[in-house]
Formats: C-alpha cells, structure tokens, sequence
C-alpha cells in the first residue's frame, strides 16, 4: 500500500467521523445520567418502592413508601423530588421526611443527601395510593 497524503486525511476524517457518531450514540443511549465530580448516578439509581400496611383504626388504608440509594458507584443522591400529584395523607409524616412542597413536586429527606445503600421510608394514609416516581435528584 502505497503512502498517500490524501489518503491519510480522508482515514483521519473517516476515524474523527466514528468517534463523534459513537458519542453522539452514548448521549442517546444515556440521556438520565447525571454527572457528579467523579461519581455517576441515573434515576435507576433511586428505588421507590410502596406497598399496603395495616389500616388505621378508623379503616383508613396505610400505605408504607420506601425509598433505596442503590448507586453502585457510590454516589450520594440528594434534592430528591418526587411527581406525587395532591399528595395527602390522614396520617401526620415528619415534613424533615417526605412533604409536598407544590402539585406534583416533593421533597424527600429534607433535600439532605441519601447515601449510597441507604433508605428512608414513612407511612401514609388515604383512601388510595399515590403512584410516585423521581423527577429530580442530584448526584455528589
């Protein structure tokens, strides 16, 4: 194979090409991962679990809301909010917990970082359940 200038630069350009259309497919692969200073996270990462408990006395059903850090990178997440729509509850939560701040947004953990491995739950009570699921968090 004969060496050609040209030839060299039409390479170069064909290799510059591949490495910014394999990027571009990693920015659409990964569009929730959020960059902290050298640990990662994505909304995967935050677990929002809640099932049925016993009633109140009354016969208000209760549900229990738990919340995991399951980030392997070991980052800690933290501001975490949740879509909870007109979040109610007939039984009193600890505001430091989980409390609505406005329509579909609420704030867990009192913005304070969740780490890694960790949860926080709390008990709600209402005539029915809440479907809630992360809209924002960040990643330390």
């Amino acid at each position: 194979m004969s060496s050609y200038p040209g030839r060299r630069i039409a390479v170069s350009a064909a290799v510059i090409s591949l490495i910014l259309l394999v990027a571009a497919a990693k920015q659409l692969v990964e569009p929730t991962r959020i960059w902290g200073d050298t640990k990662r996270c994505s909304d995967g990462d935050l677990v929002v679990t809640q099932g049925p408990t016993s009633p109140l006395p009354s016969g208000i059903p209760t549900y229990t809301v738990e919340i995991n850090n399951a980030c392997v990178t070991g980052c800690n997440i933290l501001h975490i909010h949740l879509r909870c729509g007109w979040f109610s509850s007939a039984r009193l939560i600890n505001p430091r917990i989980f409390r609505r701040l406005h329509f579909n947004d609420c704030l867990v953990n009192n913005g304070r970082p969740l780490e890694s491995g960790a949860s926080i739950s709390f008990q709600y009570a209402n005539t029915f359940s809440y479907p809630l699921s992360v809209s924002s968090m960040h990643c330390s």
